[in-house]
């Protein structure tokens, strides 16, 4: 029952072949037998979870109508706040915080009764592509234990690959859904910014943070993607208009006459031999489902890392600034005498991890007097041109496509003293979030050297999510067909648990 896709489960709840609270137990169980080694959750509310599972089989015996993915379970990204469950984003500097509200997308899962089965591991304050930065240890791809499950939500795209749940959700600032969903084979979404309320998700980089569903299917993707979207008054920059159709388009996936555009800049050099196997497959069974090839090029592309670790860290440097020790969390050296500048000294130094005090010096010097314009000023004009060459790369195609990551899964350890062939992870999706589009990826197979899963990459104008979903259907049913079961299904890890 747990390999079961969301979509699957939901229509055996909606027959009365099963219900809420034994999906529900069944997950429970499924991470108590094998979460001691893949490490995706930091809380699992097995209480809560199954209370919200008995409410929605209540509903559902008296006939209430109810939601597409009512009564199905998730992982929820421990950066969105839960009323009264522990909210941590992987630090700990807010050890012991239980948030006294909900975030918007929590509010709205809610309101579908979609069962919240506990909070994922990530990288501290979602600044990584590894979740080796998180406090409170790594994450393990269930592929391979000993490999990252990508970064910053790798506990719930390794939540997914291990069958601990069917639903997630994730947050993408520079890939963090994409890039972990690329390397554990499954499928994440990154919708247009403002397309989802960041209204309780606490703040790494505001401008660039956006939340999104993760699945094993694109239509599970899709059901979520429209359960959790909506304009929101909470949120300045929410976008007050209709949600594109995610949904028909995931169920249509009909791709006869677009125009798919290949990124000459995001399939190049350093990209493994695998992973741009797999990606140029992908475009043969694109054109071959009726799609039309064409080559494009974004030139200000390669500026793109470069002009995000100044935005990025910069916001995060003013953001991270409330985390004082004053009001919640942890608070270090609070003793008689202390002054207050003492305490929050000692806390921060406690209290937050290496990536996380690299990224607040470098945008704190990137913002100081006599350097704004010459950095952040300059990394903004940079985002500018980026977002053209989008524009001008549209004008010629109704999507984008590239390989979502360079590499397949590397092992742990193996980069986590070197930034930046970290950083580098993040080449190919960087420049989504910097101009504000949607993207997706899903999985395109397994590199031939390491038989580990590839990303292929959908990238979509601002507000037409739903070509991402077209294509992303089209691609996963010609795939599907060609291996005659889902990709997942090839995993060794946990095979036999």
């Amino acid at each position: 029952m747990i390999r079961s896709n969301a979509s699957e489960m939901a229509a055996k709840l909606v027959a009365g072949e099963t219900t809420s609270v034994a999906l529900t137990a069944a997950h429970l169980d499924r991470i108590r037998a094998v979460d001691v080694d893949v490490h995706a959750f930091l809380h699992v509310d097995s209480e809560g979870a199954l209370a919200q599972a008995a409410a929605v089989d209540a509903k559902r015996a008296k006939g209430e109508k109810l939601s597409p993915l009512a009564g199905v379970p998730l992982a929820l990204k421990d950066v969105l706040t839960q009323k009264g469950i522990p909210t941590t984003c992987g630090s700990k500097i807010l050890a012991g915080w239980r948030p006294p509200y909900d975030s918007s997308v929590v509010a709205n899962l809610k309101r579908n009764d979609i069962v919240i089965l506990g909070k994922t591991n990530m990288d501290e304050f979602a600044m990584g592509s590894s979740t080796e930065n998180s406090a409170f240890g790594p994450t393990h791809n269930p592929w391979d234990l000993t490999r990252i499950p990508g970064g910053s939500g790798g506990g719930s795209s390794a939540a997914l690959a291990a069958f601990q749940a069917p639903l997630a959700i994730g947050t993408d600032t520079g890939g963090s859904i994409r890039q972990p969903a690329a390397v554990t084979g499954t499928v994440g979404v990154k919708p247009t910014y403002g397309g989802v309320s960041r209204f309780g998700l606490v703040a790494f980089s505001s401008s660039l943070d956006q939340a999104g569903p993760c699945a094993r299917t694109v239509l599970d993707a899709a059901l979520l993607h429209e359960a959790i979207a909506g304009y929101d008054p909470k949120d300045s920059t929410s976008i007050n208009a209709p949600v594109p159709a995610v949904v028909a388009a995931a169920k249509s996936g009909n791709v006869k006459g677009m125009k798919i555009g290949v990124v000459k800049e995001l399939n190049g050099d350093g990209y493994q031999s695998g992973v741009r196997t797999r990606f140029e497959e992908s475009l043969e069974l694109l054109a071959g489902a009726g799609a039309e090839i064409v080559q494009v090029s974004a030139p200000n592309f390669e500026y793109a890392l470069a002009a995000y670790y100044l935005i990025a860290p910069s916001e995060c440097s003013s953001n991270l600034a409330r985390f004082d020790a004053m009001r919640y969390g942890l608070r270090v050296g609070d003793i008689d005498g202390a002054s207050a500048e003492s305490v929050m000294n000692l806390t921060r130094e406690a209290g937050f991890g290496r990536e996380v005090k690299r990224r607040i010096i470098l945008g704190t010097y990137a913002l100081s007097s006599g350097y704004y314009d010459a950095y952040y000023g300059s990394a903004q004009k940079v985002r500018t041109l980026i977002t053209q060459d989008f524009n001008k790369a549209f004008a010629r195609c109704d999507v984008m496509v590239s390989p979502t990551c360079p590499t397949t899964a590397f092992k742990i350890g193996e980069k986590s003293n070197d930034p930046i062939a970290m950083y580098l992870n993040d080449i190919a999706t960087i420049p989504v979030n910097m101009a504000g589009i949607g993207g997706m990826s899903l999985p395109a197979g397994l590199a031939p050297e390491d038989g580990l899963p590839v990303g292929f990459q959908i990238m979509a104008p601002a507000m037409q999510d739903q070509r991402m979903y077209l294509v992303g259907a089209a691609l996963e049913a010609a795939l599907l067909s060609k291996w005659g079961a889902p990709l997942l299904s090839q995993a060794p890890a946990l095979a036999g648990s």
